[in-house]
C-alpha cells in the first residue's frame, strides 16, 4: 500500500546516512525507521539499501526511489501552495492574450518565475474570440483582450492602455496622408481598426476610410507585420509593445503625430470568480513597469 510517510522517512535516511539520526530527527524509534524502509521495499518489491554493518549504500532502485521521493514532495508542496489564493509568490498562473501583449508580458512572467520558483506560468497566444472561449471553458483563469465582450458569463474590466504607433519604412520621407496612401497599408488582425482610429484623430479633415488605401498585404501574426514594413512594402499601425519587441525596429521608424491614440487592454475572468492574489500582484507590477517605460518615451501615465 502506498504511504507517503515511508518515502519521507527514506528521504531523511538518505540525507542523514544514519538510522539513529533519522530516528532522532523524525522523533521515531530506530526500529520504527527500519520498519518504514522494509515496508517501502515490500511495496516497491525491490531492495533499496545494501547494508554494511551500521552503514549502507543505495541500490539502483534506492537511488531511483530517492529521486522520485524528492520530486513527489516537491510537487506536493507546489500543489499545496497553488491552493492558497492569498499567496503572492506561488501557484499556477493560467492566462492568454493576443501576441501584441504577450510579446512583452510573457517574458515578464518568466522573469517572475525565475525569482519565485513557487510560481508556474501557462501562457497561450491567441485571438480575442479564442481567449473568450477558453476563459469561459475554464482552460484559463485570466484573459487579456483588446476589445470588450458582452458575454454574460464573463467579467470584463479595462486594465491598461498602450499607445498606437504609425510605423513606416526607415527611408520614408513623407509626413502626410497622401504619402501614406502612396506606399499602401500592411494589415493584420486589428490592423484596420487601429489605423482608422489613429489616422482619423490626426488627419480629421482628410481621412475618410481605410478602403482608400492600397492593400499591400496581410499577416495573422502581429509580430511579423513589421518585416513587411522594413522591406519598404507599406506602413502599418501597431501597439508600442509590438514596436519595442520587433527585431525590425531599426529598419523602420515611427512617425510623430500630434494626437495620441491608445489601445485599451481588458481583463476577462469568469463571472463570480475572484483572481488569486498572485495574479493581482503580477498585473500591477507589469503595469507599473510599462508606465516607467512609456514615461521614457514622453508618454503621460496611462490611467483608466
Amino acid at each position: 500500500m502506498f504511504n507517503a510517510l515511508y518515502f519521507r522517512t527514506f528521504i531523511t535516511l538518505v540525507e542523514t546516512g544514519s538510522f539513529t539520526q533519522t530516528a532522532r530527527r523524525l522523533e521515531m524509534t530506530q526500529p520504527g525507521v527500519s520498519q518504514h524502509v522494509r515496508k517501502l521495499e515490500q511495496y516497491l518489491e525491490k531492495p533499496l539499501l545494501e547494508r554494511h554493518g551500521r552503514s549502507f549504500t543505495l541500490t539502483e532502485a534506492g537511488r531511483r526511489a530517492y529521486d522520485y521521493a524528492l520530486k513527489l514532495f516537491a510537487d506536493h508542496e507546489q500543489f499545496r501552495h497553488s491552493l492558497d489564493a492569498d499567496s503572492l509568490f506561488s501557484g499556477e498562473c493560467r492566462l492568454a492574450s493576443p501576441g501584441s501583449v504577450g510579446l512583452v508580458l510573457y517574458p515578464f512572467l518568466l522573469g517572475q518565475q525565475q525569482m519565485f520558483p513557487g510560481l508556474t506560468v501557462s501562457y497561450s497566444f491567441a485571438f480575442n474570440h479564442e481567449i473568450v472561449q477558453d476563459v469561459l471553458a475554464g482552460r484559463f483563469d485570466l484573459g487579456i483582450v483588446t476589445e470588450t465582450s458582452r458575454q454574460p458569463d464573463l467579467k470584463v474590466m479595462p486594465w491598461h492602455r498602450e499607445p498606437l504607433c504609425l510605423v513606416v519604412p526607415a527611408d520614408f520621407a513623407g509626413s502626410g496622408l497622401a504619402e501614406l496612401m502612396g506606399i499602401g497599408f500592411i494589415n493584420y488582425f486589428d490592423g484596420l481598426n487601429h489605423a482608422s482610429a489613429l489616422l482619423r484623430s490626426n488627419f480629421p479633415q482628410e481621412f475618410r476610410s481605410m478602403s482608400h488605401f492600397r492593400k499591400q498585404g496581410f499577416t495573422n501574426e502581429v509580430g511579423m507585420v513589421l518585416d513587411a514594413v522594413a522591406r519598404g512594402l507599406g506602413f502599418t499601425v501597431v501597439s508600442r509593445l509590438v514596436l519595442e519587441t520587433s527585431p525590425w525596429q531599426r529598419q523602420v521608424k515611427e512617425l510623430d503625430l500630434p494626437v495620441a491614440v491608445h489601445e485599451t487592454l481588458h481583463l476577462i475572468t469568469r463571472a463570480g470568480s475572484e483572481l488569486p492574489a498572485r495574479y493581482v500582484r503580477l498585473l500591477e507590477d507589469f503595469r507599473e513597469q510599462r508606465r516607467q517605460v512609456l514615461s521614457g518615451f514622453g508618454e503621460p501615465p496611462a490611467t483608466l
